[in-house]
This record gives C-alpha cells, sequence and structure tokens, in this order.
C-alpha cells in the first residue's frame, strides 16, 4: 500500500497537482512515523497495509473534526480545503460497507453480545472493531447502536 501511494504521489508530482502532493506528501509522513516509532519499540520496522488503513482513517477523522470547527468558525475555505484531503486519501481506503450492511452488523452485534441498554454500547462497539472487516464505518455503526439502543 505504500508503495501505491509513492506511485501517485510521483504521478502528482509530474502533473503538477499541488493540493494531491501535499496531502500525499502528509500521508507519506504519518506512515514515516509510524515505521519509527514502531522500530524505537522493538517491532518489525515494515508495517502491514492493515496498520496503514488504521491511519488513514485516523487522518480522516482528524479531518472531519476540523471541518466541524471550521464550520462554526465560518472558514467555508478551510472546510473546502480538509474535503479535498479527505476525497485523496479515502482513494487509498477500502471501499466503506453501505448503510444498510452497517445496520445489518449492528443489530447482529447487539444481538450476539445481549445488549439490553445505551449503557452497554461499549461492550458492541468493543465487538464490532474485533469481529468485523476494516470496511465497517464505526462512527457510523456507533450511531447506528445508540439509536437501536435507545429504542429497547
Amino acid at each position: 500500500m505504500k508503495e501505491n501511494i509513492t506511485s501517485e504521489l510521483s504521478n502528482a508530482l509530474k502533473n503538477g497537482d499541488k493540493e494531491r502532493i501535499h496531502t500525499l506528501r502528509l500521508v507519506l509522513a504519518a506512515i514515516k512515523d509510524k515505521e519509527i516509532a514502531s522500530r524505537s519499540s522493538g517491532e518489525d520496522s515494515a508495517i502491514s497495509d492493515e496498520m496503514i488503513i488504521g491511519l488513514l482513517k485516523k487522518m480522516v477523522k482528524q479531518r472531519n473534526d476540523s471541518i466541524d470547527m471550521f464550520k462554526k468558525a465560518g472558514r467555508d475555505e478551510l472546510v473546502q480545503k480538509e474535503n479535498s484531503e479527505i476525497e485523496i486519501i479515502s482513494e487509498f481506503l477500502p471501499k466503506q460497507l453501505g448503510e444498510k450492511e452497517t445496520i445489518a452488523a449492528c443489530e447482529e452485534a447487539i444481538n450476539l453480545t445481549e445488549a439490553k441498554s445505551l449503557k452497554e454500547i461499549g461492550k458492541v462497539i468493543k465487538y464490532l472493531k474485533e469481529n468485523s472487516s476494516p470496511s465497517l464505518d464505526i462512527s457510523l455503526a456507533s450511531k447506528i447502536i445508540k439509536e437501536k439502543l435507545q429504542n429497547i
């Protein structure tokens, strides 16, 4: 996956796409930081694609949080910048499950964990994180679970 991102950066450099260059450099820097951190903790220096996917999801979440703050401050130009960065980063993420599939996974998790109240939302989310594919949007799942548990 890192090679794919590096290749895309090379293409962006050739095409002179400044916004894409900037975003891809941020992604590669984050990957490099993760590799350095894993090396210093004695782990294998090469990080897996799953770790890169987790890193990319974290970067998207950070940008979504920034968008919320920029909208409140009325900074539309920064909202557009963050949205374009999200689009570029999302190209490297696996396709997310649709809303119907996410609802089905949430209902199954609620049934399997036997959650009966909103107090048990953590147990259900933990189950989903451990037993679902990386293509599940946990933030969407969290909203769905909260809604379902409130109606029990």
